[in-house]
């Protein structure tokens, strides 16, 4: 006995009817083919949609500006041996 496998996208769209189109999970189940239990355990993981952590916003946000801090401190490391070198050159 083989149980049909589903994609994520018609998960999250069964899910969507329950959720914003206010259709009852019996009428999606018998809609769609599925169980019902499917359509719990389904709605139970995406109704509530990808959880947002701001925390990692905050470390990605730290971790860019630090790289961005080491190159330019090395670029204007660069320029002020630069700057030495042409003012040593000119006189």
């Amino acid at each position: 006995m083989s149980s049909k496998r589903y994609t994520e996208e018609f998960k999250i769209e069964a899910v969507k009817q329950i959720t914003e189109r206010g259709y009852s999970v019996y009428d999606v189940a018998q809609r769609l083919g599925v169980t019902t239990h499917s359509l719990y355990a389904w709605r139970k993981k995406y109704a509530s949609g990808p959880q947002h952590d701001p925390s990692l916003d905050q470390d990605a946000e730290i971790k860019r500006l630090r790289a961005e801090l080491k190159r330019v401190t090395e670029e204007r490391d660069i320029l002020k041996k630069a700057t030495a070198y042409f003012a040593k050159e000119s006189r």
